[in-house]
């Protein structure tokens, strides 16, 4: 039988299809499923479904499994799960890249991560078999895992909040309102492969250690990261993150403002409008919450549907930022305390705060 090896972000991949993370998928892509999910942001069976998940490798790799029936793929010299291929294909990263991500400029980094993968992809179901035992494992759970635990808390209503970065009182505050209305909150950081300058997966854990342990009542709170790669793709990754709580056993899922942006690519609130077009196919309800910004006047944190102030005093308003936050830190200034908890800041010294090259 011939054998794959599989990088450490194809092999989460592998991973994250293993659990059911990515349920209904029970594979990587074939050709017709990566053309209707990039045409219609849904699978031929009608299910929504919004990106690729693909298994991409080169033309000499491509050319040596041709024909094989199984392909048992490793990790690190372990075999870790199997592939059965229905097809190897050469996708049109270009075409694909604008369907995708609205562009197909290569300074989007969802753009350069497609540009940078191999030459083909190989769709079809996938066994999975060993979980390799990486720096993060400890602090991920599966589906299994969390349906299990909200069951023995005996939580009904489970709102899901996805981010990739240390918390700031903005994302405090929309984890707050989700409580508010539910029995319990799950915290997923992405710490898969980001872009460089992004938050490093150890810093993420350790901002989020310090404000659950220290302002959250614990029993109402779980944490637990997950290892897929940012996509950077905007309203569809939005989609795609509410499919993945739904999997974990959410009821309910936040979605804010520029959720999974970068730079100017996509609207601030296009991922609210792409959402409602799926409402009540998604399995999960979505939660669509308003950027929180310090209002000096209202003392306090806020949105536009709570404070005037924007229109009225817009002097009065600090907008609050994962990209602000993160200058502040590279620059060695903390951010004052009402846009980040001291004890945060506490929490990451002698921390590598950013990644600083592209993951392999």
């Amino acid at each position: 039988m011939s054998e794959l090896a599989l990088s450490k972000f194809q092999y989460l991949e592998l991973e994250k299809i293993g659990f059911g993370a990515f349920a209904p998928l029970d594979g990587f892509m074939n050709e017709d499923e990566v053309g209707s999910v990039a045409d219609t942001m849904r699978l031929p069976s009608g299910q929504v479904f919004p990106l690729p998940v693909v298994l991409d490798l080169s033309a000499q790799d491509a050319h040596r499994l041709k024909g094989c029936a199984r392909v048992a793929l490793t990790f690190e010299d372990q075999e870790v799960g199997s592939l059965s291929p229905e097809c190897f294909f050469r996708p049109n990263k270009a075409a694909l890249a604008t369907k995708i991500f609205g562009t197909d400029d290569a300074n989007h980094p969802g753009v350069a991560h497609l540009f940078s993968m191999g030459e083909f992809f190989a769709g079809g179901p996938v066994r999975f078999l060993t979980r390799a035992q990486l720096d993060i494992s400890p602090y991920e759970l599966t589906p299994t895992e969390t349906r299990r635990i909200f069951a023995d808390r005996g939580w009904k209503s489970i709102v899901g909040f996805q981010t990739r970065n240390v918390p700031h009182r903005a994302h405090e505050y929309l984890q707050r309102v989700g409580l508010e209305t539910s029995d319990g909150l799950f915290v997923q950081p992405l710490v898969g492969r980001k872009k460089v300058g992004d938050y490093t997966a150890q810093a993420v854990i350790k901002g989020y250690d310090a404000l659950i342990h220290g302002f959250f009542p614990e029993n109402r709170v779980l944490f637990g990261v997950l290892s897929t790669f940012m996509r950077y793709a905007g309203p569809r990754e939005a989609v795609f993150h509410a499919i993945i709580r739904r999997n974990y056993g959410c009821t309910r899922f936040i979605v804010g403002r520029d959720h999974a942006g970068v730079g100017a690519y996509y609207g601030k609130y296009a991922a609210h409008d792409l959402t409602r077009e799926f409402d009540g196919e998604l399995g999960i309800e979505i939660v669509r919450l308003s950027g929180p910004f310090f209002c000096r006047l209202c003392d306090g944190i806020a949105t536009d549907k709570s404070c005037p102030h924007g229109e009225s005093n817009p002097s009065a308003i600090r907008e609050i930022s994962g990209t602000d936050m993160r200058a502040l830190l590279t620059e060695g200034r903390a951010p004052e305390p009402e846009i980040m908890r001291p004890e945060i800041i506490d929490s990451l010294r002698g921390e590598k705060l950013f990644i600083e090259e592209t993951e392999l």
